[in-house]
């Protein structure tokens, strides 16, 4: 089969499209081809390494999976040849103190699919059967498979993580990526009010388009302080913040007395220097986030399917030409998902 590849970690020219074995569903396992594969900024991190990550090579990313089942493995009795699926891309490789209590993203058994095992850029996938849930009739296979990654991370970060009540308000640094267009979206939802800072006019209007209430457009204003005049020096009672290393000193600012903020990504970089002074002087509490359990992808499934919330495709792109979308999203040139077709 086919798969966007690399045989070392590297910049984007270690990246390859072409031949690689294809896999074959094992016991409990389903082969699924695969339709549509989302692009997320975890693909570029993992083609990047870092200490202590050892990938069998050739590897492929890609966490987001829609597509059909074509063959059942051993043991699988409650799927059909045929049917049209979405992949949970977390997937627990042992059960733990913390698989027991929900908290499946939280246990050194939790592996993310395309990071810690091969995943869907490619022609096909196979996967536990566990991992599967139908799709209903009338979504597409790009629509399905865009949103899945970051809707389940944006919803476990603001309604668990963050604890987010009715009534509150809410800072999204950035705004064209995956996981913050869709807090944006489960932030109105929650009945928060919303804040949103984009990078230029065009994303700003966007932005807008999905339901945040104020865009700050970093292009024309200082972000931080323009938010410190609109709260009338109050600040935000939770700050998403996935950018890192470029806005974290401002997001401790703008969070109000007493606020949360909530880390999911480290686009701008993983190493910052924090002011404590912030923290225990404001009573600040700093929150890190990752994916989230497997009820939280169901409840997320539900809100997508009955379109409370909302995909949002910046393009949709043949697999043969991932290597230029892996660029645009390198660059920052996407609002929402870019999504590959095989």
């Amino acid at each position: 089969m086919n798969a966007l590849y690399f045989d070392e970690h590297g910049e984007l020219d270690v990246v390859q499209y072409g031949e690689v074995p294809a896999p074959e569903p094992g016991p409990g396992e389903v082969l699924v081809r695969v339709r549509a594969c989302a692009l997320n900024y975890l693909d570029i991190w993992v083609r990047r390494g870092w200490p202590g990550l050892k990938l069998k090579m050739p590897h492929w990313c890609g966490a987001d999976v829609s597509g059909e089942i074509v063959e059942l493995g051993d043991q699988v009795t409650n799927w059909q040849v045929g049917q049209r699926v979405v992949v949970d891309p977390g997937v627990n490789l042992s059960e733990d103190e913390y698989s027991r209590r929900g908290e499946d993203s939280v246990s050194p058994g939790y592996h993310v699919l395309g990071e810690h095992m091969r995943g869907g850029a490619a022609e096909y996938l196979s996967i536990s059967a566990r991992n599967l849930s139908a799709m209903p009739d009338g979504i597409d296979f790009p629509r399905a498979a865009a949103p899945l990654l970051v809707s389940l991370t944006a919803w476990r970060m603001l309604m668990h993580q963050a604890r987010l009540r009715a009534g509150e308000s809410v800072l999204v640094v950035g705004a064209g990526g995956g996981v913050n267009s869709m807090a944006i979206q489960i932030a109105k939802l929650a009945g928060a009010f919303v804040y949103t800072v984009a990078g230029n006019p065009a994303k700003a209007e966007q932005a807008q388009a999905l339901g945040a209430d104020v865009v700050l457009d970093r292009s024309r204003v200082d972000w931080g302080k323009e938010l410190y005049r609109l709260t009338s020096r109050r600040g935000v009672d939770v700050v998403v913040d996935n950018v890192g290393q470029a806005t974290i000193t401002t997001s401790m600012q703008a969070v109000a007395r007493g606020g949360r903020i909530v880390i999911v990504g480290n686009t701008s970089g993983p190493q910052a220097e924090i002011d404590i002074r912030y923290i225990f002087g404001k009573q600040i509490s700093l929150i890190g986030s990752t994916m989230g359990s497997h009820q939280d992808f169901r409840d997320v499934l539900k809100l997508l399917w009955a379109g409370k919330i909302k995909p949002v495709i910046h393009q949709v792109m043949p697999l043969s030409e991932g290597i230029e979308a892996y660029k645009m999203m390198q660059e920052g040139r996407q609002f929402g998902k870019i999504v590959l077709v095989p």
